[in-house]
């Protein structure tokens, strides 16, 4: 089970898919623990299958909450194994909830259960143990880990497996909480949560497994919803180029072309029937010497660039890569703006935005905003500083909260790039570019693989998707294009990967 079908749940909206299911008595607390303990041993026995043969030791780690009641479960199980299983306590069972309290009675015949402060003194005598369960803090957790809780955080040991998330690891936000395990291998239940998948939970959280624990598959509403391609819209059916966009992408002086033309020709690769590169005339033979398929057109100023979007037959412009930030450039942001259609703003383009609230006030719903967090602090201070602060008490303030305030502050689709990159629209949609686990992506960590990104999302815009299904559809491609390249790709290599993917997505490959 993925966990990503029904989208990426917060803590308060998985309580609530729980709650409804014991509500309605088709299930019990207790159940749903024995049903997460169990699924915890299956995973780690998956995972480590070394660990299936013989008797082990584990050190399972109990919190004062749910958490802790699925790890009595798994200390229970492991010891029916025929498992060495010691079992820490932080805080007072006699205040367990009670479901918890009742695992904790089950655990009683088979094991002693030690408090956390007497774990705290021994520490670092002896062996470690084979497999340390955390089990301390699940996804309720708003406050930083700190104190005799921080102390009990596993170190050291071989094998950690964090029960639902990481001790310390906001399920919201995926922000550390004071301090935070690392494990090696975190098992959640029914869905994926956004910190896992957020900020620096997939550092956290090393191999994810969401496991069912038979809670129905649904669609919540809210839910972060993972980037997909609509594969059934990629491929050209009929018609001449006109048929699928005609784009411009603005291009800077002489020496500064190569951003803007990864981007043209990206653009071109994904599908527009047509791509036109306008850079100042000094610098057009220089362009004309670097391309083929992508079309030139010297472009003067703002007034020059109002006169060429007079033709209808231009579908989509996007504008920033090495463009500049001179009088010259803002005018040609203005005069895009006011062309009212489809703009892809990124790099230069942003930092003109940024400094210029006149500007910032004409963006309009056909305008997508593609920052990275350098140009997102620049853009919106407030929230960049929110998202990058130390967290405190409550839900630690996320990406998906920033993009989608920045969205709804300026009136355009915002798609925040990272490692896990977000897209907000100004209505509240949210969708993020899982880029981690099975789709890790580091190798688009190099010189202008944002340049490929804007390029991709305009031509998806001169074919006529809308600013957030462009956005959604160009981060996905993105990754699999560096994924099918692999380490030593660059930039410049990416949009020569798009056929492959387009191929392999329209097979069902």
């Amino acid at each position: 089970m993925n966990g990503l079908s029904g989208g990426l749940l917060t803590a308060e909206q998985m309580r609530r898919v729980e709650q409804a299911e014991i509500n309605a008595g088709r299930v019990t607390g207790a159940r749903l623990m024995e049903r997460a303990g169990r699924a915890t041993v299956d995973a780690v026995l998956a995972h480590w299958p070394e660990l299936a043969r013989g008797a082990w030791s584990a050190r399972v780690l109990c919190g004062p909450g749910n958490n802790g009641g699925d790890g009595f479960v798994i200390a229970r199980r492991l010891a029916e194994r025929g498992w060495r299983v010691e079992l820490v306590l932080l805080g007072d069972g006699a205040r367990l909830p009670s479901d918890a309290a009742r695992m904790a009675a089950l655990w009683q015949p088979l094991g002693a259960t030690r408090a956390a402060t007497r774990l705290a003194e021994e520490e670092g005598q002896g062996e470690p143990p084979d497999l340390v369960v955390d089990a301390l803090f699940g996804t309720g957790l708003t406050r930083p880990v700190d104190g005799a809780a921080a102390a009990l955080l596993p170190a050291g040991a071989p094998r950690v497996v964090a029960v639902d998330i990481p001790s310390g690891l906001c399920a919201d936000s995926g922000r550390v909480l004071g301090r935070a395990v690392r494990a090696d291998l975190t098992v959640s239940f029914h869905a994926a949560k956004q910190g896992h998948y957020l900020g620096e939970g997939p550092a956290c959280c090393g191999t994810l497994v969401v496991a069912d624990i038979g809670l129905p598959e649904q669609e919540v509403p809210g839910a972060l919803i993972p980037a997909r391609p609509d594969a059934a819209r990629l491929p050209k059916r009929t018609g001449a180029k006109f048929d699928h966009g005609h784009a411009l992408m603005l291009a800077g002086g002489v020496g500064r072309g190569g951003a803007a033309r990864m981007a043209a020709r990206a653009a071109l690769r994904v599908g527009a029937g047509l791509v036109t590169l306008c850079p100042p005339p000094a610098a057009l033979i220089e362009n004309a010497a670097r391309l083929d398929a992508v079309m030139l057109r010297a472009l003067k100023d703002g007034t020059a660039l109002r006169e060429m979007l007079e033709d209808r037959r231009i579908t989509a412009l996007g504008l920033g890569p090495g463009l500049g930030l001179g009088a010259r450039e803002a005018g040609l942001l203005a005069a895009a703006l006011d062309w009212g259609g489809p703009l892809v703003l990124d790099a230069d383009a942003l930092t003109l935005l940024a400094g210029d609230p006149a500007l910032m006030g004409r963006l309009h719903r056909g305008c997508l905003l593609t920052p990275h967090l350098g140009e997102f602090r620049r853009l919106f201070p407030d929230l960049a500083a929110s998202l990058t602060g130390a967290a405190a008490s409550g839900p630690a303030f996320s990406a998906r909260d920033a993009a989608e305030q920045a969205a709804a502050r300026c009136g355009a689709v915002v798609l925040l790039k990272g490692a896990a990159t977000v897209i907000a629209t100004p209505e509240g949609g949210a969708w993020v570019c899982d880029a981690c686990y099975d789709r890790a992506a580091p190798d688009l960590a190099t010189a202008g693989s944002g340049d490929v990104l804007a390029g991709l999302s305009l031509g998806l815009l001169a074919r006529g998707f809308a600013p957030e299904a462009a956005a959604t559809t160009a981060a996905w491609l993105h990754v699999e294009c560096a994924r099918a390249l692999g380490p030593g790709l660059i930039a410049e290599d990416l949009p020569e990967a798009l056929p492959g993917v387009l191929k392999g997505l329209a097979s069902g490959a």
